[in-house]
């Protein structure tokens, strides 16, 4: 791990690998990583349903590492090199690490407690500070009213 690595991970707090054992480890990614996964994914899946699998394997080709070592070297030959259940397993895996080290805050008690907040209350189109319109300009009733 390089400095400026050591350094990102005090500053975020987090481990940046999951070991896997037998050498294997799943790295977090950067932005960047990521965004170019899924660019390689987009070349790769020729057809809408091939975009989830496609997706995982050249996240998995960034991610997964032997030694400190790329397993893969790109999305096509983790296609090749491991089966469809274990790309699953594997990217299920890295999501989960990956929620657990940079959790959001969409997440959580607090978040659902707002969400189920924000679904419930009743609202309606110019209620609260535009109101005062109402006021001068009375709604009229519809047809057939």
């Amino acid at each position: 791990m390089s400095e400026s690595e050591r350094d990102w991970t005090v500053l975020l707090g987090g481990r940046r690998r999951l070991d896997l054992g037998e050498g294997l480890t799943l790295r977090l990614l950067s932005a960047m990583e990521v965004l170019e996964a899924r660019r390689e994914a987009g070349a790769l899946a020729q057809e809408g349903r091939e975009r989830a699998l496609c997706a995982n394997a050249c996240l998995l080709a960034k991610a997964l590492e032997r030694d400190g070592r790329p397993l893969f070297d790109s999305g096509r030959a983790t296609l090749e090199g491991l089966r469809i259940e274990d790309i699953a397993a594997l990217a299920r895996r890295w999501a989960r690490f990956s929620r657990e080290e940079n959790p959001s805050p969409e997440e959580g008690e607090e978040a659902d407690a707002l969400k189920k907040a924000w679904s419930t209350r009743l609202t309606r189109a110019f209620s609260g500070v535009c109101s005062g319109l109402l006021g001068r300009c009375p709604p009229r009733p519809g047809p057939g009213r």
